[in-house]
């Protein structure tokens, strides 16, 4: 299994504070990645986003003309790239909307240049193995369950024949509910899974992301009948009839 080198791999990074887009990159540069780009405000980070369709983002929360969770959700609606968050901000809350309006990690400031890029390896890891794991698993390239389709090979999620737009994280819980249905999977098994991290703190995370989901693909969200919540336990994916 080769995995494809850092240096193929496309940065954006969106700051205002050009000190901090410079020592990201000069980090970026000596841990072997090749091809970064700079935006210091919302929409020239877009603009760059949707031209270059970078592999990778980091994003500042604040910035000059957009914010970044405004930045995040317009990009959402043509990429689902990774999106790790940089903030001032440090409050649970905080952190529960950037990575419920899209992101995938989230990095307080003051940070470490290294732990930036470490993370941005972790992603770029998470979404090779990811997809590996589709194409390699030819028994399952297509998921159904019920009127719900999961195109694994092409991330795609289809209800009715209609695609359905998740992002990187819901997409991810989805398809290992799926993979699972009518199971009961745990909250510290999906943080573990989707998250790679530990479960402390990512309770409301995690409903949120459950809560999305279930807008965009059961008939009545406030009665799910696909995705349902065991009281104590965790949730499972009714697979339902085929």
């Amino acid at each position: 299994m080769n995995l494809v080198n850092d240096a193929d791999k496309k940065v954006l990074l969106i700051d205002d504070e050009k000190d901090i887009t410079d020592l990201i990159e000069d980090v970026l540069l000596k841990e072997g990645f090749k091809n970064i780009r700079k935006a210091h405000c919302g929409l020239d980070g877009i603009t760059i986003c949707k031209n270059e369709k970078p592999d990778v983002i980091v994003l500042d929360i604040m910035l000059p003309d957009i914010d970044g969770i405004e930045v995040c959700k317009r990009i959402r609606q043509f990429s689902y790239c990774p999106i790790l968050f940089l903030s001032a901000k440090n409050s649970d809350i905080d952190k529960i909307v950037g990575l419920s309006m899209g992101g995938d990690d989230y990095v307080t400031k003051p940070f470490s240049p290294r732990e930036i890029a470490f993370r941005i390896k972790a992603q770029l890891r998470r979404q090779q193995y990811a997809s590996i794991k589709e194409v390699s698993d030819s028994k399952n390239e297509v998921i159904k369950l019920g009127s719900i389709t999961i195109d694994r090979v092409h991330s795609q999620v289809y209800r009715e024949d209609v695609e359905v737009k998740l992002t990187a994280k819901e997409y991810q819980l989805l398809l290992y509910l799926a993979e699972n249905s009518n199971k009961i999977v745990n909250k510290e098994r999906l943080c573990e899974v989707v998250w790679g991290e530990d479960y402390m703190g990512y309770d409301n995370t995690i409903s949120v992301h459950i809560r999305h989901l279930r807008e965009k693909l059961e008939e009545n969200p406030s009665k799910p009948g696909i995705i349902v919540t065991v009281i104590g336990l965790g949730y499972k994916l009714v697979k339902g009839n085929e």
